[in-house]
């Protein structure tokens, strides 16, 4: 029996989970929408007054300048001295471009391992932001939540965000991993191969609020960070250009907790204190 090739342009067809979470594209509507919610969610996250903070989600997390302009003074770590993010010098007219007011907190890179914050004394920083999965990345989260905890001062508040085992799952059947995907929903670990080789773990609501409140934390709330689809996201853009904002604040105001909705989970929890 002759099979007839797929009509539709590999460009046109549906991205795979993996395709579409492990290679992000900021520049399509979806990763617009995705860090936009993002960085309302920051926003909203963030101390009512100037606070000493301590970002771990990688230099180029954009929720970073968030806190600066909102006031607070961010520390954030980089890897190495060759990551920190050079601001080009941008010519108009042949001339340089009108310096912008300087931001109201102050930014500070340390370079440091995120894993083990052994750069920083006990007990510095009024809030804490892991988010861009950097938790997901390091595999002992226990250890990192727990370092994330010795830092922080009585009262102060943590934001991290993880992959969620909706994800992993997607990526184990996209990789014929089925029988490690029938034992996913109830292992203690998820560990998860990622297309680029790197190792993922993922998490359920209940297993994030228990690594928290193992290292002494007191958890707030707990939700995905998305529960639009990036088709959905995609499909409305494409009708109305101009319904960003009104995706964003939709998706803020949503009160979903349910694992089996969101890739990625974000939750906050505070110090006792």
């Amino acid at each position: 029996m002759h099979v007839r090739p797929s009509s539709t342009p590999a460009s046109d067809r549906p991205r795979s989970p993996a395709a579409q979470f492990a290679a992000p594209d900021r520049l399509s509507d979806y990763w617009r929408f995705y860090w936009a919610v993002a960085e309302t969610q920051i926003t909203r996250w963030l101390p009512p007054a100037p606070a000493r903070l301590l970002d771990l989600s990688s230099p180029d997390f954009q929720g970073t300048h968030r806190a600066v302009a909102a006031g607070h003074d961010v520390v954030t770590l980089l890897p190495s001295e060759d990551m920190a993010v050079r601001q080009p010098l941008t010519l108009v007219n042949g001339h340089a471009s009108v310096p912008r007011p300087a931001p109201r907190g102050r930014l500070r890179r340390v370079v440091g391992d995120s894993t083990l914050l052994r750069t920083f004394a006990c007990e510095v920083f009024d809030g804490v932001i892991a988010d861009n999965r950097v938790l997901s990345r390091h595999l002992a989260t226990e250890s990192s939540v727990a370092e994330i905890a010795r830092v922080l001062r009585p009262g102060g508040r943590a934001l991290v965000c993880v992959d969620s085992v909706v994800l992993g799952m997607a990526l184990l059947a996209e990789q014929d991993c089925w029988p490690e995907l029938s034992h996913a929903p109830s292992a203690d670990v998820l560990l998860v191969p990622w297309p680029d080789g790197s190792i993922t773990r993922c998490f359920t609501s209940e297993q994030l609020a228990d690594t928290l409140a193992d290292a002494g934390l007191e958890l707030e709330w707990i939700k995905p960070r998305t529960v639009l689809s990036p088709s959905t996201v995609e499909g409305m853009l494409a009708r109305d250009p101009r319904s960003m904002s009104r995706l964003v604040e939709m998706e803020t105001r949503a009160t979903e907790s349910d694992d089996y909705v969101g890739v990625h989970l974000l939750a906050s929890a505070r110090k006792p204190g």
